[in-house]
């Protein structure tokens, strides 16, 4: 294993550390004053429309996908460390280079699975950032953590597909730009064999019986740079048939072939907010005092930012393992590690960014740092994509089988 940056690696890194300092940093407390402002908060706020533009001029879009015909072309080698930075500003950067999820997902899956006609209406598009979407998977009734419990109904009436049942935590679905939901439901809920009941259609946001119900806080969050968490309704909502995503009976296995790059995308942001968070500790502990001495000069700030240090060297090292054994013997055969930075990532930054918390005092928990904020997205990623539970049960079962 090589994890030495090649030279276009290094190039765009350098392109994109640049950009973040010239553009993204400082437009955060701009975008907040902006938000402030508008009559919606799902309205996209003008320095985003901006910073997509550079983005866009100096070739920082779409890097997220390794299909060179639609994307940058990138091996999830390469695009590890740029998504590392990404992450150092979670909110805007992966928004304006159009690399923020859910819609890298969904474009995946369209390139992967969509026929010429879904790729012509729908991916192109989301290729160059004129629509969002939205993955509707989880539901509020059942537990999703286990995908064969969903109970959305996709029945088929002629030439129709008719879609009902209630989904919620929409990703991005607030958006006002949202016009496309990837809704999985159930196409055979009898089926034998419960990997095969599910099936995946594309539905138009404007179709009659699609409702948005109501948007979804996390820790008291909106995220409204993403488009937001949305209760949507689907009440017998009607798409032609030509909308189903591949086969039916192959909603599953679309989901689990969507859900590994998301899930080492994630893993890889998380990396880049831990790193924010050590800056901003250090920062912190050079510029406050505490009884009679600088906060680093204090033996316990000393143990979190070496602690901090050495946890992110070690996430750094699994995911791009993780990355390369993608690259070079498929997910299939990544799934090991795919699990184990699922499970380990999240848990390591949340404490990493505790830690930051408690350094900045009532500062950390206010809106004038970003770590409360990152703190709500690094929490939820123990449950998003897959709760850690089921990965550790599924991972266990792997290790123990062969001693069975």
């Amino acid at each position: 294993m090589d994890f030495a940056f090649d030279a276009r690696t290094e190039e765009l890194r350098a392109k994109l550390l640049a950009f973040m300092d010239e553009y993204v940093y400082p437009a955060e407390a701009v975008a907040h004053e902006q938000r402030e402002r508008l009559g919606s908060p799902w309205e996209t706020v003008p320095v985003v429309e901006e910073l997509k533009a550079e983005a866009r001029r100096q070739g920082l879009w779409n890097l997220f996908l390794p299909d060179s015909e639609y994307g940058a072309g990138l091996t999830n080698l390469q695009y590890a460390p740029l998504a590392e930075i990404m992450g150092r500003s979670p909110q805007l950067a992966p928004t304006v280079t159009n690399c923020a999820a859910p819609d890298t997902g969904n474009m995946e899956v369209l390139t992967q699975f969509g026929d010429e006609r879904q790729r012509k209406q729908w991916l192109e598009p989301l290729l160059a950032g004129e629509i969002r979407s939205a993955f509707a998977m989880t539901e509020p009734e059942v537990a999703s953590s286990d995908a064969t419990n969903i109970t959305t109904h996709i029945e088929r009436d002629g030439d129709e597909y008719v879609i009902t049942g209630r989904k919620w935590y929409i990703s991005g679905a607030m958006h006002p730009d949202c016009t496309l939901f990837i809704v999985m439901g159930k196409t055979d809920p009898d089926g034998e064999d419960i990997r095969r009941q599910q099936s995946m259609v594309l539905v138009p946001r404007d179709t009659p019986g699609v409702t948005i119900e109501r948007a979804m806080q996390v820790f008291g969050y909106e995220d409204h740079y993403h488009g937001g968490h949305a209760e949507v309704i689907f009440d017998h909502a009607r798409v032609p048939v030509s909308n189903l995503v591949g086969e039916e009976g192959g909603g599953f296995a679309i989901a689990q072939a969507r859900l590994g790059p998301g899930r080492i995308h994630h893993c890889m942001r998380l990396i880049g907010m831990a790193e924010r968070a050590i800056e901003l500790m250090c920062e912190r502990a050079v510029a406050r005092t505490a009884f009679g001495k600088a906060l680093a000069q204090q033996g316990v700030v000393h143990n979190w930012i070496a602690d901090a240090r050495v946890t992110v060297e070690q996430l750094r090292l699994l995911v791009l393992k993780t990355a390369w054994l993608m690259d070079t013997v498929g997910n299939r055969g990544a799934h090991t590690e795919i699990q184990s930075i699922k499970i380990a990532t999240p848990r390591a930054v949340v404490d990493i960014l505790d830690r930051a918390i408690q350094l900045h005092g009532a500062g950390g928990v206010s809106q004038d740092f970003p770590l409360a904020e990152l703190y709500a997205g690094a929490r939820t990623l123990m449950i998003a994509d897959g709760p850690d539970e089921v990965h550790q049960r599924s991972l266990a079962r792997r290790e123990l089988k062969r001693y069975m």
